[in-house]
């Protein structure tokens, strides 16, 4: 039987949260080519083989410490915070939905030579050390390898040809035996795919194109997550003025209680938590002017500041 070392004061701390966003360090989490000003996460160059080896072993590992996953079909490099050592394999596929953008069902995580790591099972068993390497590959059936490379990408075109609206002809294996209906929820979740990692890698005309086209806004992942709460957490206002152009909603929660403006404020996007919090009280006001709401606030400040007052002040 394989023999598991026990990790040092490795258990959850009440009320953390299991993951985090990407680094703040500038030269780390930016998609290659992006400017200094872009928000989210990005490729560090594929590691060598030698670097996916433990650097620290588990009885000296800290209480709460950083992932890197690197996304094998892409070349991209992500961390992940607030990972500790009792941490299941699932826990840890909840947060990539936030932090890499790719809904959880469609994970598969690898760690060295372990093979496929199962959803029940702890970082511990795996012996998976502090800024350890763990391998995230797409599941490879159904064409899901395709499309989600074409929606990191965020070209309409290539979009265009892999399923995402009822007019496209392309077929899987398993597509070509459904018909009516069956094939129009296999299309519709397709575009909700797409729609979500194209609203997490910050591409507006991919984002306009599939809105258009009847990508639904309000889909949730397997973890009740929207296209809205992947925009939020990585801030990509453009993407978000979109979804919520389009129907999205702010405050519907996901699996974990969070909304998308929770969610942006746990990963420090301020400008996106603002532009929800703006377009929450301008739909409450019933205003789509965001200085009459100002207005209307300040007028009712007044009011309630001076209204009672008698007489020459």
């Amino acid at each position: 039987m394989r023999r598991r070392r026990a990790a040092g004061g490795g258990g959850a701390r009440a009320g953390a949260p299991l993951g985090g966003a990407p680094d703040p360090n500038p030269s780390v989490g930016r998609p290659a080519g992006r400017g200094a000003g872009s928000a989210g996460p990005g490729p560090l160059p594929a590691p060598s083989p030698a670097l996916r080896s433990p650097a620290l072993a588990l009885d000296q590992a800290p209480d709460v410490f950083v992932l890197r996953v690197l996304l094998e079909e892409t070349g991209e490099m992500f961390q992940v915070a607030h990972c500790h050592s009792d941490m299941t394999v699932r826990e840890l596929k909840e947060e990539l939905e936030l932090v890499v953008g790719v809904p959880l069902d469609l994970q598969r995580l690898q760690y060295l030579d372990q093979g496929v790591l199962m959803d029940d099972t702890t970082l511990k068993f795996h012996d998976v050390v502090p800024g350890g390497i763990i391998s995230l590959c797409i599941w490879h059936y159904d064409g899901w390898t395709e499309l989600i490379l074409a929606a990191v990408e965020g070209d309409p075109s290539k979009l265009s040809c892999l399923a995402v609206d009822e007019d496209s002809v392309y077929q899987t294996a398993n597509s070509k035996h459904l018909g009516g209906e069956r094939r129009k929820e296999w299309i519709c979740q397709r575009a909700f795919v797409a729609l979500y990692i194209t609203s997490h890698r910050g591409h507006p005309d991919a984002v306009q194109y599939l809105l258009e086209h009847g990508a639904d806004c309000l889909q949730r992942t397997p973890m009740g997550r929207t296209a809205l709460h992947a925009a939020g957490a990585m801030g990509r206002l453009d993407c978000i003025n979109l979804l919520l152009n389009h129907g999205a909603s702010v405050t519907d929660k996901d699996a974990r209680g969070e909304t998308p403006m929770s969610i942006a404020r746990r990963m420090n996007r301020r400008h996106s938590e603002r532009r929800m919090f703006l377009f929450y009280w301008m739909t409450k006001s019933g205003t789509t002017d965001p200085k009459k709401l100002l207005a209307n606030q300040v007028s009712h400040r007044v009011k309630g500041g001076f209204g009672s007052k008698k007489g020459p002040i």
